[in-house]
C-alpha cells in the first residue's frame, strides 16, 4: 500500500511540474518604459502596451526603453528577461 501511495505521489509531482512549464508564456516586444523602483516594465508589441511586474530575480537595471526583448511571463509576472535575438540578415 505504501508503494502505491509513493508512486501516486511521484506521478502527481511530475504532472504538477509539467503544468508549470506549460503555464509560462513567451513574449517578444520592445521595452516602452522601466520603473525599477516599482519593479514594472511596459512592454509593447505591435502597438499594444502591457504593464508587467518583474520577479525579484529579474535585473531591471540591464534594460532600458527601446530595448527589444524576449520575456517569459507567468501570471502577469516576468520570470525571465533577455535581449531579443536580431533577425538574420538576408542578402546576396
Amino acid at each position: 500500500m505504501k508503494k502505491v501511495a509513493a508512486i501516486l505521489a511521484v506521478a502527481v509531482l511530475v504532472v504538477s511540474l509539467v503544468s508549470l512549464v506549460f503555464a509560462a508564456d513567451a513574449k517578444k516586444g520592445t521595452i516602452k518604459s522601466v520603473d525599477a523602483k516599482a519593479g514594472t516594465v511596459v512592454l509593447t508589441d505591435g502597438g499594444k502596451d502591457e504593464t508587467l511586474k518583474a520577479d525579484k530575480s529579474v535585473d531591471l537595471g540591464k534594460v532600458k526603453a527601446g530595448d527589444k526583448v524576449e520575456v517569459t511571463v507567468e501570471k502577469d509576472t516576468i520570470m525571465t528577461l533577455k535581449a531579443a535575438k536580431p533577425k538574420a540578415a538576408v542578402g546576396c
